[in-house]
């Protein structure tokens, strides 16, 4: 009798994560990288501006880590990416760089999740 054949993943795949665990280590990685893109920057309030964008970013990463569409999947980051910095954008009237970045960002989480989720 043969013992049972383990699929095994593509050897250019990453170790495998849970949806869970991708979507924090993606909404983390997001976070720092736009609060250090925003250092250099003037705000009138520095502190909450960059917990606001840290936030922001964290949960377009976890969400598209979690969210479980029968959308491709760069759609689903774009759109995540752009329906969660919408309220940013409107608040601050920063339009192009808040949606910008949301829809970039999201969409890269996107097209990497599939390489590295279970």
């Amino acid at each position: 009798m043969k013992a049972p054949v383990a699929l095994e993943r593509p050897p250019s795949s990453l170790a495998p994560m849970s949806h869970v665990l991708f979507g924090l280590v993606a909404g983390l990685a997001f976070g720092i990288v736009v609060v250090a893109l925003m250092i250099p920057h003037q705000f009138p309030d520095k502190r909450a501006a960059l917990t606001a964008a840290f936030l922001d970013r964290f949960a377009i990463g976890f969400v598209i880590g979690v969210i479980d569409l029968s959308w491709p999947r760069w759609i689903v980051g774009v759109f995540v990416g752009l329906l969660l910095s919408a309220p940013s954008a409107v608040i601050t009237k920063a339009w192009g760089p808040i949606l910008g970045m949301g829809a970039i960002g999201g969409l890269i989480v996107a097209l990497i999740m599939p390489h590295v989720v279970r």
